[in-house]
């Protein structure tokens, strides 16, 4: 039967299907050669991070845990933990094994790990700029359906407060967020020559645990369209959503200081204003002061990459009984840990090693292993405890001025 959809089944992937054919070959030509028990150390990193970012949000490792386990790799999985904001070269994971037991699943693997964390640091990033304002993900339209969810989950561990999408949403166990499109109000203009009424007859119909959030800029000035809605609702009406098209645009925080000022000057003092439409880090950064809510969409559904790779960096010699450090060239050798250090100070180091902070306190090691070979899956947490991580820590990066840094360390004590 054919497809409705061009996608991968669940099944595919935990078979190993959905991979690049000359792992295939490899695994073929390594047991010819009698070198399918070669036991490795591979290591998940990012060389350089997309352009102006100094950081980035690690998620999508509670899908590589379940795709390990479903797969029944025999294989041991170290990691930092999901939502760490990392910074270049460090590892990310390792896993740990026969290299021909999971070589195969590099595809997948790095699938998801980019994936998630591509769009979990764009929602960081605009999240960090709103901050205490509400940040909520808009994207499911720029997006295959299939995938809608996963780039719901991955936004909201961002730090996003909120998806629009149904499925999104019931997945993640929060109410999805959103009011009403511009085709309501059109349809009420059409038939009935007056699109306020989409207005009345949304605050009559849609339940009342729902915000009474209303477009203003459809066919009048937002300021006008703004306040007739505040006149109509009066105290029910909780905010007014700006979506102006960038070809009516103009200066977008010229519109919504015209807005604010004209509903605090008639008393509407508790009207929020929400802003969408095209929204990036820039803009977002720029109207944090006078916006109460974002709704952000295609800047987070495809943000720059998070180009993670995978390296072998280290064999166990069967004669010495022993690992050996041994990678490519441009890649740094030898199984590592990631101790921290206050302000995001980071020392990568030999696995075994241990370092001071430069204040003399302890320091956090990053890496720890998160599934055994034998006993499976050892850590699991909720997109909402990956989420509150990565807010935790956008505080503490606001609080260094957004300052991180990195260095390798092979002497450790």
């Amino acid at each position: 039967m054919e497809r409705a959809f061009t996608i991968a089944s669940e099944d595919e992937v935990i078979r190993g299907e959905v991979t690049d054919v000359y792992f295939a070959r490899t695994i073929d030509v390594l047991k010819a050669a009698g070198l399918d028990k070669v036991k490795v150390r591979a290591e998940f990193h990012v060389m350089n991070l997309p352009r102006d970012y100094e950081w980035a949000v690690y998620t999508g490792l509670s899908e590589v845990l379940e795709l390990v386990k479903r797969a029944g790799l025999k294989v041991n999985v170290y990691s930092m933990p999901e939502g760490t904001v990392f910074q270049a070269k460090e590892p990310l994971m390792i896993i740990e094994g026969n290299y021909i037991d999971f070589a195969v699943y590099e595809t997948p693997i790095l699938g998801i790990l980019r994936h998630y964390s591509s769009i979990s640091s764009k929602a960081a990033r605009i999240k960090y700029r709103a901050m205490n304002k509400q940040c909520l993900f808009f994207g499911a339209r720029a997006l295959h359906p299939i995938i809608q969810p996963m780039a719901d989950k991955a936004a909201y561990m961002g730090g996003c407060d909120g998806v629009a999408n149904i499925v999104g949403a019931r997945l993640l166990g929060i109410p999805a967020s959103g009011t009403m499109p511009h085709a309501l109000m059109i349809i009420f203009k059409a038939v009935k020559n007056d699109h306020t009424l989409a207005w009345v007859w949304f605050d009559k119909v849609v339940p009342r645990d729902v915000p009474r959030i209303v477009l203003a800029d459809t066919f009048l000035d937002e300021r006008e369209e703004a306040l007739m809605a505040a006149k109509l609702l009066g105290d029910r009406l909780s905010g007014v959503r700006l979506d102006t098209p960038s070809s009516r645009r103009g200066n977008m925080k010229a519109i919504v200081e015209e807005v604010k000022w004209t509903l605090e000057l008639a008393g509407y003092r508790n009207v929020k204003i929400i802003v969408s439409g095209g929204l990036d880090e820039e803009a977002v950064g720029e109207l944090s002061d006078l916006v109460d809510s974002f709704g952000v969409g295609t800047s987070i559904a495809f943000p720059p990459s998070v180009d993670i790779s995978m390296d072998i960096v280290e064999y166990y010699d069967e004669k010495l009984g022993e690992w050996v450090p041994l990678t490519k060239r441009g890649k740094m050798p030898g199984f590592k840990q990631v101790y921290r250090c206050s302000g995001f100070r980071d020392f990568i180091t030999p696995f075994h090693s241990t370092v001071k902070c430069p204040d003399g306190s302890e320091p956090e090691a990053l890496i720890k292993k998160v599934y055994d070979e034998s006993s499976g899956i050892l850590m699991s947490v909720k997109p909402s405890d990956v989420r509150n991580h990565v807010l935790t820590q956008l505080g503490e990066l606001k609080r260094s001025n957004g300052t991180v840094s990195a260095y390798f360390s092979s002497l450790g004590s």
